[in-house]
């Protein structure tokens, strides 16, 4: 077998091994899954990125390392194999490839592409945006950041996400499918924060497609089959800052004039190939500068617990703070990390998470308690989070964080309105944070202890009263322990 065939083979399994795991991960989310393939969802970039500078994590610093000198070496590896929204379409691309469709359409089908220059102002100006929008808009600059847009899409399909959340997601999906389907990795090298970010890097990748001008013919037959529309056979050169590697083109050239080898442009010094005054360089350097600053500055403010707004003549739990898992440590550190990729949301055996339709949050995960309670031994969130969002906890420490405490609602309580005796919100609290008291008519009613009671819902679920509870908890800003 030819060695352009080798790579390309070996691409694919690997891209399809990658695919597979995350959708396990993301359809399954048990422990045996998390076992197995957790560890793909955490070296996946942005997150590692965000890990890295905004939760200070060393292993993430070191998988965003590897990461970039994976691209500066190879070039866009990660995008080809790694990064499943690059893998899915792919074989969009692929099924538009099959002679079926070009019967159909002569547009479709194999050599069906040409050299295009890539449209750079579009992506560097998507990049800037997208750059901004995570500083200042943290949950819209999530929808077009490549894994958690891939998450969210497995987790609709799965059932597990309703509203605004699948419709955003199933929208991306169509409108991402349809254009591999039809232009390859358009998506990828026009709209994709990630995927211009690397290719500002791979731009002068150590190793690279060269086309060995002496050996070409012109046929054109490596241009009209490249995804990435990045080959320029009549220059006979590659714009290794769109190539994400596919080495399908390695594959269709019949006259040994491609080789996947070292990059011309790297031969006198490759780890430093480019000058100090190239714009890419600079752009990636700022880029990821600005956002190792930003996550700092998140990082470093501090803020203190809202407290409770008082909600009068309200019989829905219209929490004026809402609640983030134990973990989180606060609302402000839970929102720089999160990309909104719904696996936590996918993971809960519960279903308390769900996620924002608060456009402060939008699609990030909060939780509600009309359909269950956090159970204390169930740390799940915390372990199969890849940003950081949600720290690791253990089952014997998550009963002394407190997320929240419960308020009582005296007009929507049974005892008060029906005269009967209750208690299930006392019997059924974890922490014995709440107790039942004799009011003046011999009742007995609840009474909250705000500083035992650890938010986990329990009271709130089990609350007879209907169809609104008379018991609900109120996040906090700031987490802390008891």
């Amino acid at each position: 077998m030819a060695k352009g065939n080798i790579l390309k083979w070996l691409r694919v399994a690997a891209g399809l091994v990658f695919l597979a795991g995350l959708t396990w991960l993301l359809c399954d989310t048990t422990e045996s899954a998390h076992r197995c393939v957790a560890w793909m969802a955490k070296i996946q970039f942005l997150p590692a990125v965000l890990r890295t500078f905004v939760a200070f994590s060393a292993v993430s610093l070191l998988t965003v390392v590897a990461l970039l000198v994976l691209t500066k070496l190879f070039g866009r590896i990660y995008c080809s194999v790694v990064c499943p929204m690059g893998v899915m379409q792919d074989l969009f691309t692929w099924v538009g490839n099959r002679k079926v469709w070009r019967k159909l359409t002569k547009r479709l089908g194999p050599n069906r592409w040409h050299y295009e220059s890539g449209h750079p102002n579009v992506r560097n100006a998507v990049l800037a945006v997208f750059c901004i929008l995570l500083v200042f808009w943290h949950p819209i600059a999530s929808v077009i950041a490549p894994y958690s847009a891939f998450a969210r899409m497995i987790a609709a399909f799965g059932g597990k996400t309703s509203g605004l959340v699948f419709g955003v997601s199933i929208a991306l999906f169509v409108i991402i499918g349809v254009w591999a389907f039809i232009q390859g990795r358009a998506w990828c090298n026009t709209i994709c924060p990630v995927g211009t970010m690397l290719g500002m890097l791979s731009k002068h990748s150590v190793y690279a497609p060269r086309i060995d001008a002496d050996k070409c013919t012109g046929c054109r037959a490596c241009e009209r089959n490249c995804k990435a529309q990045c080959i320029d056979i009549q220059n006979h050169s590659v714009d290794t800052s769109r190539c994400v590697d596919c080495f399908d083109c390695l594959t269709k050239c019949k006259f040994d004039a491609l080789h996947f080898a070292r990059n011309p442009l790297t031969l006198s010094n490759p780890l430093n190939s480019s000058n100090s005054s190239d714009p890419d360089r600079r752009r990636f350097l700022g880029m990821l500068g600005a956002l190792a600053v930003t996550g700092v500055a998140h990082a470093q403010h501090k803020t203190t617990d809202g407290g409770l707004a008082v909600i009068e003549d309200k019989r829905v739990p219209a929490r004026a703070v809402p609640i983030k898992p134990v973990g989180s440590q606060s609302i402000r550190r839970f929102t720089q990390l999160c990309t909104s990729c719904q696996l936590c949301v996918t993971a809960c055996p519960q279903h308390v998470l769900r996620p924002s339709t608060d456009l402060r949050t939008l699609m990030q995960p909060e939780i509600q308690y009309d359909q269950g309670y956090c159970l204390t031994g169930c740390t799940r969130c915390a372990d199969i989070c890849p940003t950081g969002a949600i720290l690791p906890v253990t089952k014997t420490d998550k009963t002394a964080w407190q997320i929240g405490h419960a308020v009582w609602i005296r007009e929507n309580c049974v005892v008060e309105t029906d005269g009967v005796s209750c208690g299930n919100c006392a019997r059924h609290c974890p922490t014995g944070a709440i107790m039942m008291v004799e009011n003046d008519f011999g009742q007995h009613i609840p009474t909250v202890d705000t500083e035992r009671c650890i938010g986990c819902g329990h009271c709130e679920y089990v609350c007879p009263a209907r169809p609104f509870s008379a018991i609900y908890v109120e996040g906090h800003q700031q987490h802390r322990k008891i």
